[in-house]
């Protein structure tokens, strides 16, 4: 069952939890020494900046797949290092990038060795709202699947109460020109959730040729000797630009159109355990300015799409589904479950993957 790590940052002590986190992911992603090391490296500095710039906030780690979905044969795993915080934000994000530049009387390098150490690297500030800066660290072996792609997915993934171990998992794999993207909620928390959510995720890898309802129906044959999850399954078609959706459980799914809003219902049910007789697929039109987001039940049923989510942007997706967490969490509405957010969004045609 693969960890995953929340790390809150709020004194100095907390940055070496943090580096330790990134050492312990790369090493269960089998990353190359000297990418062990990178990991460290930017692990350090975003959970510096946290303290130096923002007061404190979080660091969430996990072990995911490329943004460009693999074929499903194709692992490639890579450490997601995010750093989210309530702070002030930054005014100036592309200054802030900028080897020297600092508000904190320091050198100023950490952001921009962050971006030329990663893989992958974005990030987004508000004034007033905070700031979420993602990176990525991956071995830089494998060949290139993103050729034509038009989309990429990303999430994040946060355990319940600092748990070692997500009840949630989530994963996006490619067969020719489908792009399938699965959210699982394991029954409950802890490992035994993780060890059904894990289930889903392989049994997609064996079979991502499937439409989303035979995919359930595969999923249920899987999961029997587990607890059981929730599952939802959205799957593109990227030559007819057609989205096809099939859910059981209450895993939620909103698709943006445009600056329109529409929910994508699941049948009720658990894969495992209970599956509906019957499983109708839900089809939709994708085009270029279409969003879609996946969530477990750990976010609230009623959150409310920030300015991320409502622009159309070129921001790496997992930096949209961080904001999605970050904006819907609160002291009045505290998170009772795992909860992790997925989100499958167009490919800017002039940015790399």
């Amino acid at each position: 069952m693969p960890r995953v790590w929340e790390v809150p940052v709020h004194d100095s002590t907390r940055v070496r939890d943090v580096r330790m986190a990134a050492r312990d992911a790369a090493d269960r992603a089998r990353l190359p020494e000297d990418r062990v090391a990178a990991a460290e490296l930017v692990a350090t500095e975003l959970a510096t900046n946290l303290l130096k710039h923002a007061g404190g906030g979080r660091v969430l780690l996990d072990v995911v797949g490329p943004p460009v979905p693999a074929y499903a044969d194709e692992r490639a795993p890579r450490v997601q290092i995010m750093a989210v915080d309530h702070g002030p934000g930054i005014r100036d994000t592309a200054a802030a990038m900028r080897d020297g530049y600092s508000t904190a009387a320091s050198l100023g390098a950490g952001l921009g060795t962050c971006r030329r150490t990663s893989d992958d690297f974005d990030l987004h500030s508000a004034p007033g709202r905070g700031t979420i800066v993602m990176a990525r660290i991956a071995a830089r072996t494998g060949r290139d699947t993103s050729a034509a792609l038009p989309v990429r997915a990303g999430g994040v993934n946060v355990p319940l109460a600092g748990g070692d171990y997500s009840g949630d998992a989530w994963a996006c794999v490619r067969a020719t020109d489908l792009v399938t993207v699965m959210l699982a909620d394991g029954l409950g928390h802890g490992p035994q959730a993780a060890r059904a959510s894990t289930a889903a995720v392989e049994a997609l890898r064996q079979a991502p040729h499937l439409p989303p309802n035979d995919l359930l129906r595969h999923m249920h044959d899987a999961l029997r000797d587990t607890r059981g999850a929730a599952v939802a399954i959205a799957q593109l078609d990227t030559t007819a630009g057609r989205l096809s959706f099939a859910g059981v459980g209450n895993v939620g799914v909103r698709l943006r159109r445009a600056d329109a809003w529409q929910g994508l219902v699941s049948r009720p049910g658990i894969v495992g355990a209970h599956l509906p007789t019957q499983l109708p697929m839900h089809q939709e039109t994708w085009t270029g300015e279409c969003l879609l987001v996946l969530h477990s039940d750990g976010l609230p049923s009623r959150w409310s799409p920030g300015p991320v989510v409502h622009a159309l942007t070129s921001l790496d997706p997992a930096v949209i589904a961080a904001s999605i967490v970050r904006d819907a969490s609160s002291s009045a509405r505290p998170v009772r479950d795992d909860t992790a957010v997925v989100v499958l969004s167009p490919r800017p045609s002039d940015r790399s993957p």
